[in-house]
């Protein structure tokens, strides 16, 4: 690890964990160090990821210029944990180390605190790079309106991209910083508990950020294990968090939602692999709250010909499942 450089603290500590991005990370640094705001540390965490040799590299020019920390694979909860540990600053900024921030973005995002010194939380909207069709704006595909509050974080009205992220410190120190233990999701969780405990979150609707959409991997495993990760998140929650009637009913209706969604996706899956009983259980389990005739069809066509209709009904639940959701 290199030693903390010997100044007064920053206003802002940026927080940048890498795992596989040696590729990609120098753009991110580049966007960081063409801020016209410019009193921050920024803080970079390996880990352990087995590029090292390839980042550590790429990091050589700007070690004098960051604190970078190297630990064994614990994910980026993990990472990010260990980034703030060592931070110096009153605010917390987090860029993901395949994203890029554009040049105003720490200056709009420290203007809204200097404007409502009440704020504990800021985000922004971002454009997503790595689509075929060119650059998307976040807010286009997850939107956020009116104020997001923990009732509006629960059910998806406002959604948080990390890396538009600027916080206090002291409001995720004071709600037990990133759950290590999440395979996934591990933000969306902290933002959670950030505005449960009663700080104010405020939105710019800007694009501030680009942000990175080309990573490997199935669409459909992916969405199957996302609602996997936010049906268990709102369960937790119910456990853990002291809420108010109104509270425990919004994430009780919300938890049959959210498992519905994942055996929903889950059952697309099992289609796709051709484990024809397992998706008639799931997709069955996932009408007993839906209650679409799609649904009830499908079913049918897994009990009578599954190898037959299999490609049809994905086909037809795939249409269909904007409108579902």
């Amino acid at each position: 690890m290199q030693p903390l450089h010997n100044t007064p603290a920053p206003t802002v500590s940026i927080i940048v964990p890498s795992y596989k991005t040696a590729h990609l990370i120098r753009a991110c640094l580049d966007s960081i160090f063409t801020q016209t705001f410019t009193d921050f540390e920024a803080i970079v965490v390996n880990d352990g990821s087995p590029d090292t040799p390839e980042l550590e590299k790429v990091l050589q020019p700007y070690l004098d210029r960051i604190v970078y920390i190297k630990q064994e694979n614990k994910r980026a909860a993990a990472a990010r944990n260990t980034a703030i540990r060592h931070a110096r600053g009153e605010f917390l900024a987090f860029l993901d180390s395949d994203d890029t921030w554009l040049p105003d973005h720490l200056a709009n995002q420290m203007s809204m605190f200097a404007a409502d010194p009440s704020l504990g939380l800021t985000y922004a909207n971002a454009l997503l790079i790595g689509d075929p069709r060119g650059e998307i704006p976040f807010a286009e595909l997850c939107p956020s309106h009116g104020e997001a509050t923990f009732e509006a974080l629960i059910v998806e009205r406002c959604q948080i991209p990390i890396s538009t992220v600027v916080v206090r410190k002291q409001a995720v120190v004071d709600v037990g910083m990133f759950d290590e233990r999440l395979p996934r999701c591990d933000d969306y969780d902290l933002w959670v508990r950030i505005a449960f405990n009663g700080n104010k979150i405020a939105y710019s609707r800007k694009a501030q950020a680009r942000l990175f959409i080309g990573r490997p991997g199935s669409l459909g495993v992916i969405r199957a294990k996302m609602a996997e990760a936010y049906w268990n998140m709102l369960e937790q929650f119910q456990r853990t968090l002291p809420l108010s009637e109104a509270q425990r009913a919004l994430l009780e209706k919300r938890t049959a939602y959210a498992k519905a969604l994942f055996m929903l996706e889950e059952g697309k899956c099992r289609l796709e692999e051709r484990q024809y009983e397992q998706a008639k259980e799931l997709i069955m389990g996932a009408n007993a709250y839906y209650r679409r005739s799609s649904l009830s069809l499908t079913v049918l066509g897994l009990d009578l010909a599954p190898a037959a209709t299999s490609k049809l009904v994905s086909f037809i639940l795939r249409k269909r499942s904007g409108d579902l959701a």
